[in-house]
């Protein structure tokens, strides 16, 4: 099977890239502008290009088709409008890596399955996902065009550490804060439910869609059954890194009000309560189930952080702003 990765070697795509390179009925290329570091196995193709140059596009591709094409990197309707453009007739099955956050918010009931409505005021990322969405479905009906919706939540490896809030420089900072005995912020009281998905529990789900019949025209979340508090989620990595986190809860409003940025990562997705149900891509992918505890997958994700010097973005704003924060915060927020 001929499978065309637009993008490919970020969190969920790298992981989805390892694991189909060593499956022999696969034949993957790779297009990208090639600014990624690191290797990669040998028997992948890869075409070096901007996907955003259409006509740069067109003429790599004049003589390409492919059974599937999987979009990484399209976060727009007009990016998607494009990749039907480019594709249409050339591929047997488009799949969109849209977003979970683009599920309603907030929610009408606690259970997300993936006939929740898409509508979140609070990010203008989520709308634009939703965006891309609708473009596909259109065309599915107006045209067939062979496309599949793929959600994530919060997918995580590789040096990729899931707190709830960081600067923009990653979560080296937080990660510091917190070996050094200093305190971290957590969003609200901490009790909100959450949903953390190892990236290598999302590519076993995602290599059952590809060429899959039953995905054509579908929109499918990938997540792990795991659900753990915010909390929780911050003393598991404390843990990993040896130590007991001192955390601060600060009001989401408060947070927003002092960093309006914050308003769609934590409205709009991460101070709501996410519990998904997966049964649908337990149908079409018979057999899958995520496997990777939290407190098992955060380790491996932190030892890839350590070994790398590269990803050790200290954020010195970003570290003042939550002095600031905490100091005129209520003593009373530590536990």
């Amino acid at each position: 099977m001929k499978v065309l990765f637009i993008g490919g070697t970020g969190t969920i795509s790298g992981s989805i890239t390892r694991q189909l390179s060593a499956i022999d009925s696969f034949e993957l290329t790779l297009l990208n502008r090639g600014t990624r570091q690191g290797p990669l196995p040998e028997n992948i193709r890869t075409i070096k290009g901007d996907i955003n140059n259409e006509e740069e596009m067109r003429e790599l591709l004049k003589d390409e088709s492919f059974d599937v094409v999987c979009e990484f990197i399209a976060f727009t309707p007009e990016q998607v409008s494009r990749d039907i453009r480019l594709f249409e007739g050339r591929t047997k099955q488009y799949i969109f890596i849209s977003s979970a956050s683009a599920y309603q918010k907030p929610l009408s009931n606690y259970l997300i399955t993936e006939s929740t409505p898409l509508a979140n005021p609070y990010w203008q990322y989520s709308r634009d996902k939703a965006a891309c969405e609708q473009v596909l479905m259109d065309a599915y009906r107006s045209t067939g065009f062979p496309f599949t919706t793929v959600r994530p939540s919060h997918t995580y490896a590789d040096g990729s550490i899931p707190l709830a809030i960081h600067g923009s420089k990653g979560p080296w900072s937080e990660l510091m804060r917190m070996k050094e005995g200093r305190p971290v912020i957590v969003p609200g009281d901490g009790q909100t439910l959450w949903t953390v998905t190892h990236s290598m529990d999302f590519a076993k789900a995602f290599i059952g869609l590809l060429g899959n019949p039953h995905a054509i025209g579908e929109a499918v979340h990938i997540t792990s059954d795991e659900s753990l508090t915010w909390n929780r989620i911050y003393e598991i990595v404390g843990d990993a890194l040896g130590v007991k986190p001192k955390l601060v809860h600060v009001a989401t409003d408060t947070l927003v009000a002092l960093r309006p940025e914050l308003n769609g990562p934590l409205n709009g997705d991460k101070s709501v309560n996410v519990v998904f149900d997966n049964t649908k891509i337990k149908r079409m992918v018979p057999g899958f189930a995520a496997t990777i505890r939290f407190d098992t997958g955060i380790r491996q994700s932190l030892e890839y952080l350590m070994n790398r010097p590269e990803l050790h973005g200290v954020d010195a704003e970003w570290d003042a702003w939550e002095d600031h924060v905490i100091e005129i915060a209520s003593p009373s927020a530590f536990c």
